[in-house]
């Protein structure tokens, strides 16, 4: 089903993981996505027939020539997914300031930057669309409960939600929906390098450690890219006209313990 056929779709940190799962994801429903990145998504681009641009979401003016990529390349923006992100462990104790700071830059400012300079455009187009324009920003289960050694990623996830809210308020009347997704723990690149440092620290195996995450979700596995990307499409199409602030958990039952 082609629903998003005709809109454009900007996905930051789309050059690998959960952000390249939500452009094909996307892409597969018709829509025209451009692939943003600090690293190099022209691969990801390329197989959907998308354009790359590179950026730092922390850099404003990075912002404003994804923007404008969008608007040259497919003729303008109906989309926005907000997806790049970092995440760590590390305990209180260790956490500097200087960390806490640079994951809030990443995970709040940049999605900050990404509704700043986005939503003007999505809304230039949004009623042409039955369900308007769309925003999905990435938060996690992080943003529902608290977790041990994660106080900086709690803080800034717990952040996207409620920008999510404020978001989905202010643009209501301009037919631009803006909703979050939560995902639990999904087997990505970033979970398989905080995986690498719970064995250093805790001295267990890979293979107990992939268990443990496992067996957090009363469904029994940890989450795929996939789960995460469809519910992003969901969000985006016009199959979700009517939801707007909300809070799309994906996480295999975790937070419902």
């Amino acid at each position: 089903m082609s629903d998003l056929k005709g809109r454009v779709a900007l996905v930051t940190g789309g050059a690998r993981g959960l952000g390249a799962a939500a452009a094909k994801a996307l892409a597969a429903k018709g829509a025209k996505v451009v692939v943003s990145d600090i690293s190099d998504g022209a691969e990801t681009a390329a197989a959907i027939g998308g354009g790359y641009v590179k950026h730092d979401v922390t850099s404003e003016a990075d912002w404003i020539a994804a923007v404008q990529f969008a608007k040259d390349r497919f003729g303008g923006l109906d989309i926005l997914v907000n997806n790049a992100g970092v995440f760590w462990i590390k305990p209180l104790a260790a956490e500097t300031l200087e960390d806490f700071r640079r994951m809030q830059q990443i995970n709040v400012e940049g999605v900050f930057l990404g509704l700043k300079h986005s939503i003007p455009a999505i809304a230039e187009r949004a009623q042409q669309w039955d369900g308007g324009g769309a925003v999905v920003n990435l938060s996690s289960v992080a943003g529902i409960v608290g977790g041990p050694n994660i106080i900086a990623y709690n803080a800034s996830k717990g952040a996207v939600r409620l920008m999510t809210k404020s978001a989905a308020l202010e643009f209501a009347a301009a037919k631009v929906r803006v909703n979050s997704v939560h995902p639990g723990i999904i087997d990505t690149p970033m979970m398989a390098n905080a995986a690498k440092v719970m064995e250093a620290v805790t001295g267990q195996g890979a293979n107990s450690i992939r268990e443990n995450f496992a067996s957090r979700h009363p469904l029994g596995r940890m989450g795929r890219d996939v789960d995460v990307a469809n519910a992003v499409a969901f969000l985006a199409s016009d199959e979700a006209a009517f939801v707007t602030g909300a809070e799309l958990v994906v996480d295999g039952g975790m937070t419902a313990i």
